[in-house]
This record gives C-alpha cells, structure tokens and sequence, in this order.
C-alpha cells in the first residue's frame, strides 16, 4: 500500500521570505507561516492556538515568493512534509521537518477590492482571483 504525504496550509508569513541562490542559480525560499485555530471553550471563552510552520519554496515559486510575499501575507500553501536531519557542532542529532511546497496561492485583498492571483505549480502563473473566505458578517475565516 502506497501512503500519501500531502499538507494544506492557510496562514500568514511570520517574515519575509529568506532567499537564497544556489549552485546553477537554482533560488529557495524559506519562510515561517503561522496558522492559528480559533475555537470557544466549555465557558464561552474565546482560545487561539497559533502553530508554527517552515516553509520551503523552489524556483519559480522561491522567486514569486521573493518577488510578492513579504511579513504578513496570507497565503495557501500546499505540498509534503520533508523532515531532514543533521549533527550540530556538539555531535548532537537533530530533527526540522518542513512543508515543501508545491503550489500556492496568495490570498492578501488587492487595494481594489479583489484578492491576489494565484500561482500555482513548480514554474508556472496560473490560478485564478480568489478572494480569502468570509463568514455572513464579511469577516474572513478559513474554510474548515
């Protein structure tokens, strides 16, 4: 049996994308993305739990990155988790696991009243205008 390795993410870049250009000029970009779950406890009581995630981007979607986000922006992100490991200078193993991404659309509203455009796929523009998920009183909310 075949697994799947597949995470959706919508959130806000924590910073700006750290880019980088490696060998063959091949760019990465790196971020932190925080999604925050809103939900009302057995008093009533208003709980936010915001996590944390690292967000690697390559080629053409580092440079859109590079180019369109910067801190703050709200954005879908869809891709794979990939944990990596290394020794620090002390010998000691250690762990991240990232969300490499494969497709991702920029939700942040245009100052004219419509959301960004998407960029979708390794090295293409594509997508289209959609506007960030809003309850009935216009207040925006995630789709789940």
């Amino acid at each position: 049996m075949r697994g799947v390795n597949r995470v959706m993410l919508i959130g806000n870049l924590g910073k700006d994308p750290d880019i980088q250009f490696l060998e063959g000029n091949i760019c990465v970009a790196k971020f932190s993305l925080a999604t925050t779950e809103t939900y009302k406890d057995r008093s009533g009581k208003l709980i936010s739990q915001t996590e944390w995630h690292t967000v690697v981007l390559w080629r053409g979607l580092a440079e859109l990155a590079q180019k369109y986000l910067h801190r703050g922006s709200l954005v879908y992100i869809e891709g794979r988790l990939k944990t990596r490991s290394w020794e620090d200078k002390e010998g000691n193993k250690k762990f991240a696991t990232e969300v490499v991404g494969d497709n991702l659309i920029m939700l942040d509203k245009r100052h004219d009243g419509g959301a960004s455009g998407g960029f979708e796929g390794m090295d293409s523009l594509g997508g289209e205008d959609v506007p960030p998920p809003t309850d009935e009183s216009g207040n925006e909310r995630l789709p789940f």
